[in-house]
């Protein structure tokens, strides 16, 4: 496997809970939730669906005092570090913060007077809560719109500045910052220009991207644009979906860069007239079948003997097409199969190798490996 070079932007390192945000800690993938906060077992269900797809962080709305008490029903529920998203009610993220969030997502510019933001960094202090200041371009001040005319980059950073003034008239310095506009260029311009202002973690995302496909694609350029550059700390792929889509996409996104392993990396070949089984059932059903595996893994599929044994041999698990197929396993050739075998096969492959590897870690530790027979 290749290690990227992407040497990434020096940030000051924050604590979410017990996830480390910037510094050299990993890229962290969060999601939220679009339950109705105060149906507290439903948003208990998504939050653990999130877990259990690999998301390190999940952020929740909290608009009214009565979501605030649901929040400190639903933390108790849950071992992830959780965000509290609040607007304009301060009273709200004084009482979360007594809750026990892990993170305060406002913009001090709309909490209101001084006096009130300062009631909230002082509890944040107190609770050694970080803040995270999330700049939207569709939310931008009413000055910034006429001064600007429509949604800049310039604006974008402007806002996110006024801001950051607020905590630093405080000596308030753990807090992260998003720009977040759902125009791609706008998006990466805004980050280019405040990465280069401030020390804090930047948390990554395209607002409003769309849905599962068109949105994981604008994502992908977005966020891919940034993050090939060294910039970011954390990330959010924003999906009219099912946020656990957010979350997988966002480890496709980081798996591309060589940025962070989790899970299986498919290495598919689109298919031709020379596949020897039909390439794209099988991929489909692998991915169904694979998609509990959080362990890192190159599992290559290609259809033919062109360009099959070549990414056979530089994955971890490789299938090539053949009369009969070939299986790799660590690069060499190990067992014919046919076509009838192939999807079975290859995840009982996958799954023996987690485990020797679970073994190795863990020798006196069982690992129940799931029952494909």
């Amino acid at each position: 496997m290749s290690i990227s070079p992407i040497i990434r932007r020096k940030s000051r390192q924050i604590m979410v809970g017990n996830v480390a945000v910037g510094g050299d800690a990993p890229i962290a993938v969060q999601s939220m939730t679009n339950t109705e906060t105060c149906d507290v077992a439903a948003t208990v269900a998504q939050i653990t669906a999130l877990q259990d797809v690999g998301a390190d962080i999940v952020r929740v709305s909290v608009p009214s005092m009565d979501a605030a008490e649901a929040f400190g029903k639903i933390k108790q529920q849950v071992n992830i570090p959780l965000v509290a998203d609040i607007h304009f009610d301060y009273k709200i993220a004084l009482r979360v913060a007594e809750l026990g969030v892990d993170c305060l997502r406002i913009n001090p510019g709309n909490i209101g007077r001084e006096n009130r933001v300062r009631a909230v960094v002082e509890s944040a202090r107190d609770h050694g809560i970080p803040i995270r200041i999330g700049v939207n371009a569709g939310s931008l001040e009413k000055d910034l719109q006429k001064k600007y005319g429509e949604p800049t980059a310039e604006a974008l950073v402007e806002s996110a500045m006024r801001h950051i003034d607020h905590l630093d008239r405080l000596n308030f310095p753990d807090f992260k910052v998003s720009l977040k506009a759902s125009d791609v260029f706008m998006t990466v311009h805004a980050y280019r220009q405040l990465a280069s202002q401030i020390e804090q973690p930047l948390h990554l995302g395209i607002t409003e991207a769309g849905g599962l496909r068109s949105g994981s694609v604008k994502s992908a350029i977005g966020l891919g644009m940034l993050l090939a550059e060294g910039i970011g700390d954390t990330i959010r792929v924003s999906l009219a979906a099912d946020p656990v889509e957010e979350i997988r996409v966002g480890f496709d996104i980081l798996k591309s860069l060589r940025i962070r392993n989790k899970g299986i990396n498919l290495i598919a070949c689109p298919s031709c007239s020379r596949q020897q089984f039909d390439v794209i059932s099988t991929v489909n059903e692998l991915e169904q079948r694979l998609e509990d595996i959080l362990e890192p893994m190159d599992v290559a599929v290609i259809g033919c003997v062109v360009n099959g044994p070549g990414e056979a041999k530089v994955a971890d698990i490789g299938l090539t097409g053949g009369d009969p197929n070939l299986v790799f396993v660590d690069g060499k050739p190990s067992h014919k199969i046919d076509n009838k075998s192939i999807v079975d096969e290859i995840e009982q492959q996958v799954r023996a190798r987690i485990k020797r590897q679970q073994n190795v870690t863990h020798p006196d530790k069982i690992i129940p490996i799931k029952d494909i027979s």
